[in-house]
């Protein structure tokens, strides 16, 4: 019997492992089990992606989840998680989601994301519930499952979230790469109806996605950069594996950084749209987008790392915009979830109402707030060494880091230490890996790998 334990907002595990059928099932009979009690006759809404495997035991949740009660509406094909999400938070009738993908992960991997009645996250407590009732035996009965279409509504929502206009008089040309993910076929549908010139790459049926990790960062964003080179395309988007973060290349065939993005589409809600609210970021989030909320008059609220405790901030009301450290975007106006295609929409939107490449409108950004270079590092350690990490994280002050003296430290997520000139570095012990995270920011390369070497030292002990 494998042990279920979830990470962050569900559970992960590779194919090969021997036993993923089962444990599926067996966390669908304790999703059942807490739901079915709490909500007796409740909807839940199943959806997966394009793994191997995945609609099959989609299927396999929905039927388990039935025999508990609740009324099982599975996806009539592959949905993006984001889909999903706004599925359930569209139906009042609905008490969760189950998403069947593995995000950013390998082909190889598949997991089981779980959603609350409004879209969003489900909470720690919760969780751990789940966890205890999960069965040591796989659950046999099956209920009755009904089918139904997520993506037309989601992208019909998405549409609708757009300014038609400026596309009318636009000639701007893209490059869409799903990479073999929950976005195949979908995102570049969307963008062509607006009336961009689209060409799709990684858009076959690949059971194995041909070796690819389908995660917006080198070496998987290679033939995105390659495509946009050759075919003289605008721009290029990279769609996670789930569709929840997006990965955008220039004209130049440059991956810009995720940050960037979300300071662009953010500057483009508020200076072209007149949008308002709050902007809640991670204490990862690098300089341009505290630094563009700040330009704007938008409050900034931080939070530890994790999409969970940004969604906290979305319930409380009046965000504008949640944005994850990796560059995902959630717009609460629009639905609960990141979501990458209504991302490459939005910055679409931008580049036809400006008529501008995406370079000038990074240099734009960059003539406003100012230029930083970010950069991450993991470090693995064995678990006692990252405990004895947590341990003595909350009483680190250093005097001096990288020849800078900090001005400002905190302690909400292991340990951030801002500098005067607004560089930074963050040494993070990670809840679900053995790993510790260290990221760091500052106006030169140099000057961010000097934060980073420090704080990888710091990681291990050295310091």
């Amino acid at each position: 019997m494998r042990i279920i334990h979830f990470a962050g907002d569900g559970w992960y595990a590779r194919y090969d492992d021997g036993s993923i059928d089962e444990s599926v099932t067996r966390i669908a009979d304790a999703v059942g089990s807490l739901w079915g009690s709490d909500h007796p006759g409740g909807k839940v809404y199943v959806g997966y992606d394009t793994r191997s495997a995945a609609a099959h035991l989609a299927r396999e949740t929905a039927g388990v989840l039935a025999s508990h009660g609740l009324v099982a509406i599975l996806s009539d094909s592959y949905c993006p998680a984001p889909a999903l999400s706004l599925a359930v938070c569209a139906d009042p009738d609905a008490v969760g989601g189950v998403m069947l993908t593995a995000g950013s992960l390998p082909a190889g991997n598949l997991g089981v994301l779980l959603r609350t009645s409004d879209g969003g996250p489900i909470e720690d407590l919760d969780l751990e519930t789940m966890e205890a009732l999960v069965p040591s035996v796989a659950c046999s009965s099956r209920g009755p499952v009904m089918e139904a279409d997520l993506v037309t509504p989601y992208m019909d929502r998405v549409s609708s979230a757009v300014d038609h206009g400026p596309f009318s008089d636009s000639s701007v040309s893209v490059v869409c790469d799903p990479m073999y993910g929950a976005t195949r076929v979908y995102a570049a549908r969307l963008l062509s109806d607006l009336g961009l010139r689209v060409s799709e790459v990684h858009g076959d049926d690949v059971a194995d996605f041909d070796g690819m990790h389908p995660e917006a960062i080198e070496p998987w964003a290679d033939d995105c950069e390659q495509e946009v080179v050759s075919r003289g395309a605008d721009v290029g988007f990279l769609f996670e594996g789930s569709g929840e973060r997006l990965g955008v290349v220039d004209e130049t065939g440059t991956l810009v950084s995720p940050h960037k993005v979300c300071a662009l589409v953010l500057g483009h809600l508020v200076e072209t749209r007149g949008a308002t609210g709050r902007v809640v970021v991670s204490q990862s989030a690098s300089e341009y987008v505290r630094r563009q909320a700040a330009r704007l008059g938008c409050e900034l609220t931080v939070t530890s790392a994790g999409f969970r405790w940004l969604h906290e901030e979305v319930r409380h009301g009046g965000v504008l915009m949640g944005a994850d450290e990796r560059g995902g975007i959630c717009l609460p106006g629009f639905g609960p979830a990141r979501d990458a295609t209504l991302t490459a929409a939005l910055l679409a939107e931008l580049m036809a109402s400006t008529n501008l490449s995406l370079t000038e409108l990074v240099r734009d950004l960059e003539e406003k707030v100012g230029h930083m270079d970010y950069g991450r590092r993991d470090v693995k350690l064995d678990a006692a060494s990252i405990q004895a990490l947590r341990n003595v994280l909350p009483g680190v002050n250093p005097p001096d880091v990288a020849g800078h003296v900090p001005c400002e430290v905190n302690h909400m997520d292991g340990i951030r230490l801002g500098m005067d000139d607004g560089s930074w570095v963050i040494v993070r012990p990670s809840r679900n890996e053995p790993m510790v995270r260290v990221c760091a920011e500052a106006p030169s390369v140099e000057e961010r790998d000097a934060l980073l070497d420090a704080g990888v030292s710091l990681a291990r002990g050295e310091v």
